[in-house]
C-alpha cells in the first residue's frame, strides 16, 4: 500500500505548530486532483453522481461542482440539506425515509423548490405512504427503486415485483420514477479482472429485467468507489463513488490499481511514552473505531508501530524506535475509513502548499433537525 505523502512531511508538520490535536487536515489541490481522477474514469462529469458522506462539507460541494458536476448522492437529511444550501440542484437520498424522516424530506423539497429531490423505496407499502405523504403536503419527488444485487442490505430483488413497484409509481401524480438504484458495495476483490467478473456476475440478472422495459433510456446509479470505474465502461450507467475524492488506507489496501492521493488526513502528537510505548493523542473519538485495531490508522512514520490499546482519547502503539521520539512529537496518520473518520470532527484545517489554509465546518456530520 501506498504512504507517500501530499507533499514535504516535515515542512506540513511545521506548518501545524499551532494547530490543536488530534485534528483532521485536508488538501485542496489533491481533493482538486482525485476529483479530475475521477472525471477520467467516467469520460465525464455527466456520468458521475457522487456520494457526499465522506466529505460532508460544502466546500469540497463546491469543487465538485467547479469541476461541472451536477448530480448528487446522500444518506442522509442533514448531508442533503447541506449539498442544497451550497448550490446543488438535483440530490438523491440513497435512503428510504421513513417516520419523521418523510416529512423532513417533504420539507426540504419545498424549502428548495427549484432543485430536482429523490429518494429510494424498495417495498410498495414505502412507496404508498411516501405518494400519500406528498399529495398531502402538495409537493412531489423523484424516486429511484433501489435493487439488490447481491449485497443484501436494502432493496428488491430484480426481477418482476420490481417491475410492478416501477409501474405502481408512474402511476403516483405525486412521484415521478426516475431510474434504479443498484448499489454494489459488496465487491471488494482486490485482482481487477476478479472485480469485474463478479461485477457482471451481479448485474446479469439486474441488466435481463431492464432489458424487458421499452424505453429508449434507461437510468441506472451504480458502482461504488471500488467498482466505478468498471461500470464507467457501460453508457447506462451514472456511477456514485464517493471515498475517492479523499481516499483512505482500507480501500488503498483492498483496491491498490486505485490511484487516487491522500487528501485528508489526520494530525495527532505522543502525549506519553514508557518504554517502547507511545500514546497518542488519537482515540476512538478522533478516528473510525470500527475496524480491528489494527486497522484503524496507519502511521508512516512509524513503520513498525504495533498497535496495543485504543480508548475513547488514546492510542497506545509499540515501536523499537519509541525512544527517537519525544512528548509533544507530531505526525500524520491516514485513516483506514475516512468516511466515519470525517464525521467526528467539527471542522477540518486546509494545507495549501507547505502552509495552512482556511477553516472548514463539517455541517452534515450533524444529524438532521428541522
Amino acid at each position: 500500500m501506498r504512504t507517500d505523502w501530499p507533499g514535504d512531511h516535515a515542512a506540513i508538520l511545521r506548518a501545524c505548530e499551532r494547530l490543536h490535536s488530534p485534528g483532521l487536515l485536508v488538501f485542496p489541490d489533491l481533493v482538486r486532483s482525485n476529483i479530475a481522477r475521477m472525471i477520467a474514469h467516467t469520460g465525464s462529469p455527466d456520468r458521475l453522481r457522487p456520494h457526499l458522506k465522506t466529505t460532508k462539507m460544502p466546500q469540497v460541494v463546491r469543487l465538485l461542482l467547479e469541476a461541472g458536476i451536477t448530480q448528487f448522492k446522500c444518506a442522509t437529511l442533514a448531508e442533503m440539506r447541506m449539498a442544497l444550501e451550497s448550490g446543488v440542484t438535483d440530490i438523491l437520498l440513497a435512503y428510504q425515509a421513513v417516520g419523521p424522516n418523510l416529512t423532513g424530506l417533504v420539507s426540504l423539497a419545498q424549502a428548495f423548490p427549484d432543485a430536482s429531490l429523490s429518494t429510494l423505496v424498495d417495498t410498495e407499502t414505502a412507496a404508498r405512504e411516501l405518494a400519500e405523504h406528498c399529495r398531502t403536503e402538495g409537493t412531489a419527488l423523484g424516486v429511484y427503486i433501489d435493487i439488490d444485487c447481491g449485497m443484501h442490505r436494502t432493496g428488491m430483488a430484480p426481477g418482476e415485483q420490481a417491475l410492478a413497484l416501477m409501474r405502481f409509481l408512474r402511476r403516483q401524480p405525486s412521484l415521478s420514477f426516475h431510474g434504479w438504484h443498484v448499489y454494489d458495495g459488496h465487491l471488494r476483490q482486490t485482482e481487477v479482472g476478479e472485480r469485474r467478473a463478479a461485477a457482471d456476475t451481479c448485474f446479469q440478472p439486474v441488466w435481463a429485467m431492464l432489458n424487458q422495459i421499452d424505453e429508449p433510456k434507461i437510468s441506472v446509479i451504480a458502482g461504488g468507489t471500488p467498482s466505478f470505474p468498471l461500470h464507467a465502461k457501460d453508457p447506462r450507467v451514472i456511477c456514485s463513488p464517493g471515498t475517492c475524492v479523499f481516499w483512505d488506507a482500507g480501500y488503498a489496501s483492498i483496491v491498490p490499481d486505485m490511484e487516487f492521493d491522500w487528501a485528508a488526513l489526520l494530525l495527532t502528537r505522543v502525549i506519553s511514552k514508557n518504554g517502547d510505548h507511545l500514546t497518542l493523542d488519537l482515540g476512538h473519538k478522533a478516528v473510525s473505531a470500527e475496524n480491528p485495531i489494527e486497522q484503524r490508522v496507519v502511521l508512516p512514520a512509524i513503520p513498525d508501530a504495533q498497535f496495543v490499546g485504543q480508548s475513547e482519547e488514546h492510542l497506545v502503539v509499540r515501536s523499537c524506535e519509541a525512544a527517537n521520539w519525544q512528548i509533544g512529537d507530531a505526525l500524520l496518520g491516514i485513516p483506514w475509513h475516512i468516511c466515519p473518520s470525517v464525521a467526528l470532527y467539527d471542522h477540518a484545517t486546509t494545507i495549501t502548499g507547505v502552509g495552512v489554509g482556511e477553516t472548514w465546518d463539517i455541517p452534515a456530520r450533524r444529524r438532521y433537525h428541522a
